[in-house]
């Protein structure tokens, strides 16, 4: 059985968005605390070979920039791995290999889960995130934590995402400022 973990770079205060889509005004504000040992970091998290999850959007903004990229160990892993795109309209997707996950997402995510083949990782789709915690499908949550406020933007969790309880399994600063830190999901939120 495969393993799902959500990958997000995050604000202190929960914006995700880095693109200037629907007039955001701050893309790219990641950029100035992106670092080698950061990269490193991340790419170490991605494991040797993995698949992607992507919600629409996301695999529209990644086919035009990563087939485009130089050759590199991110840029590579990216375009060999294979895109499950949640989509309506997978006669349009492109950028390969891509499969759709179908029109049950959450059957559709269970059914990937349960074949042989490289663990899942998730980047972007909050909506996308919020379905597979409220689901369970989710195993593995690593966030890069950038050391600035956004205030307004896409956030991590959509409104509505149901309480769970996360387990830190690691944590570790980098020189720019930046916290790598990962979890794994560990069941419904715990209260006092």
């Amino acid at each position: 059985m495969r393993t799902l973990k959500i990958m997000e770079h995050i604000s202190l205060d929960g914006v995700i968005q880095t693109s200037g889509e629907d007039g955001f005004p701050y893309a790219d504000w990641t950029a100035p605390y992106r670092s080698p040992a950061g990269r490193d970091e991340v790419l170490a998290a991605h494991g040797g070979r993995f698949d992607l999850l992507l919600g629409r959007r996301t695999y529209d903004l990644w086919s035009d920039y990563w087939p485009k990229a130089p050759s590199g160990a991110m840029a590579d892993g990216l375009n060999a791995a294979t895109k499950h795109v949640v989509t309506r309209r997978p006669e349009s997707l492109s950028w390969g290999p891509f499969e759709s996950v179908g029109p049950d997402v959450v059957e559709g995510v269970r059914r990937i889960k349960s074949q042989a083949g490289p663990n899942l990782i998730l980047w972007g789709s909050s909506t996308l995130t919020s379905t597979l915690l409220e689901h369970g499908l989710v195993d593995e949550v690593l966030l890069v934590v950038y050391p600035v406020l956004v205030g307004a933007g896409k956030r991590f969790f959509a409104q509505g995402t149901p309480p769970r309880s996360l387990e830190l399994v690691s944590t570790k600063a980098m020189p720019s400022g930046i916290l790598v830190s990962a979890y794994k999901v560990a069941g419904p939120l715990k209260a006092g």
